[in-house]
């Protein structure tokens, strides 16, 4: 298995010690969670820069690779539904994409096509993983002596800055999974419009 590859798939673990350290409540889980799910995004980053440097890229990757990625996303959001900290529908629409995107590449695999990501969907995961990333910033800063208040807790209208940018790349988030949804079924419609 070549190095992209054992990065996608270490993401697998990074997101279940993520998640332990997320609902498992010790000293300092939340900033735990925080380094985990950075070095999980990370590996998605490294991943694929090196596939295509050193030409490593695999149908496995391809498929793998964005799979994993919603393995990671999706987890995170239900996560937050628990916590109280996204609300249901949001997270439940994100699941639903995810889900619905992967069906069509595994419809895709069985008339041997592979379907990577496009622009759009790239865009999306970007955006999640800024809102996951601004979500557990908002819940670990206050544990972070001086720098942590003092850098993210500036308020502005009564609300600590980066409370601010949470809602609102949440909102970006839900935007891009729509938008990033429908253009991939509609630009990919020949694979299942032929079944129906």
């Amino acid at each position: 298995m070549n190095l992209p590859n054992q990065l996608t798939l270490s993401r697998v673990f990074l997101t279940l010690f993520f998640l332990v350290a997320l609902l498992v409540e010790f000293p300092f889980h939340t900033t735990v969670a925080l380094g985990l799910f950075v070095a999980a995004s990370l590996t998605d980053l490294y991943d694929g820069m090196i596939a295509r440097r050193d030409n490593l890229i695999t149908n496995f990757g391809i498929l793998m690779d964005p799979l994993v990625d919603k393995i990671l996303t999706c987890s995170a959001f239900i996560a937050f539904v628990e916590l109280g900290l996204v609300a249901v529908w949001m997270a439940a629409l994100i699941v639903a994409r995810e889900l619905a995107v992967t069906g069509l590449r595994l419809l895709a695999v069985s008339k041997n096509a592979v379907l990577a990501a496009d622009a759009w969907g790239k865009q999306k995961t970007i955006w999640q993983i800024i809102a996951i990333i601004s979500i557990l910033v908002g819940m670990s800063y206050a544990s972070w002596p001086v720098v942590g208040p003092a850098v993210f807790g500036f308020e502005i209208g009564g609300k600590a800055w980066v409370i601010w940018f949470r809602d609102f790349s949440l909102w970006v988030t839900v935007g891009l999974t729509v938008l990033s949804g429908w253009l991939y079924f509609w630009r990919n419609r020949e694979i299942y419009l032929s079944d129906m």
